[in-house]
């Protein structure tokens, strides 16, 4: 591919500013693109997907008529997989390229009809892409299991930033757990909330940080679970935090927590291996292939007596200080071999210059 010709369109549904791990590895692509000499037109579709509106797909419609013929066209699978006949329509002329952090139709809660409604919607999209980009080896599966070729699959992971190592609670604080994750169902923060319940006799504190007006009924419900439980002095929801207030989050934590139903890579848990923390987390999706085995405990998603038990020994005041450090000492082992954003971006242009 000529410099002239690197350039392509990328098609972001909603609002791009959103500190979602999928819009965060969006704009850091972008950027890495960029650096590396790409012209990247950005092409803004409107919010609501995966499941838009009509006036949206309109929107969309009108969007991608105006992509030039033969143009390398990389799409946020948020949207990619729920506008299946505006990709068809446009296959013959575009290079599609289906940027895929996890299957549309594994998101938790969903009807079962929707389930599979968006499940037949992306597997129809992803018949016209040219090439699939995905962010992990567990996503790329679940691509191929939705027919595609293992020949028009890349995996390129999310970087991570070198960060200084946590320094933890100070001095005759209680241990500090931190949770960061937008409040939606699939981020299992009510099995968090039910298994520290049982936990109420050992000192501990709880920050999560995310997002609450993403999903405001679920953040409701997260709110009055934590009343029902008695915990309101314990946990803390503070909401959406900007990158100073995440690192200084990060740094004053002495374990890391993420309880999700399913994840496609989970780039707040290599964050959290950056800074040295031991993880407790789920089998879900890619997080066993993120978390290495000596730096987290990993339990089935969904069983809070499960993650009760993983919290315990790490809270426990005999014990739980040295199986932290123990993990801790995995999660810094791993630190070192975590890809930087740079390199990542030269993956990325890679998969794109062979389309």
């Amino acid at each position: 591919m000529t410099a002239q010709a690197r350039s392509c369109r990328f098609l972001i549904p909603g609002n791009a500013s959103l500190r979602t791990g999928g819009y965060r590895y969006d704009r850091r692509i972008v950027g890495g693109l960029e650096a590396l000499g790409w012209t990247v037109h950005r092409v803004a579709l409107q919010a609501g997907f995966p499941l838009p509106t009509a006036a949206a797909l309109r929107h969309a419609e009108t969007a991608v008529q105006a992509i030039p013929d033969g143009a390398i066209a990389v799409a946020d699978g948020l949207a990619f997989g729920a506008m299946p006949q505006i990709v068809q329509r446009h296959a013959q002329r575009l290079a599609w390229v289906a940027l895929v952090h996890h299957p549309l139709w594994l998101e938790t809660g969903l009807p079962a009809a929707e389930a599979a409604r968006l499940r037949e919607a992306e597997a129809e999209s992803l018949r016209h892409a040219r090439r699939v980009i995905t962010t992990s080896e567990a996503t790329a599966q679940a691509v191929a299991a939705m027919g595609v070729a293992a020949s028009l699959i890349t995996v390129v992971e999310p970087g991570t930033d070198p960060a200084p190592l946590a320094a933890g609670s100070a001095a005759g604080e209680p241990p500090c757990l931190l949770c960061i994750a937008t409040l939606t169902p699939r981020k299992g923060h009510r099995v968090l909330i039910e298994a520290l319940a049982g936990l109420c006799d050992i000192p501990w504190r709880l920050r999560c940080l995310g997002s609450l007006t993403m999903d405001a009924d679920c953040a409701a419900r997260i709110h009055g679970a934590i009343g029902a439980a008695g915990l309101a002095d314990r946990v803390g929801l503070e909401g959406e935090a900007d990158d100073a207030a995440m690192d200084a989050a990060y740094a004053a934590a002495d374990l890391f927590v993420l309880p999700s139903f399913y994840e496609g890579y989970g780039m707040v848990l290599a964050e959290a291996l950056a800074r040295g923390l031991p993880i407790v987390a789920t089998t879900a999706g890619a997080i066993p292939g993120t978390v290495p085995a000596d730096a987290g405990m990993l339990v089935p998603p969904g069983d809070p007596a499960a993650l009760r038990d993983a919290l315990a020994a790490l809270l426990d005041p005999a014990q739980g200080a040295v199986n932290r450090a123990r993990l801790a000492a995995g999660a810094r082992r791993a630190r070192s071999l975590l890809p930087a954003w740079p390199a990542i971006a030269r993956r990325f242009a890679a998969a794109l210059e062979g389309v």
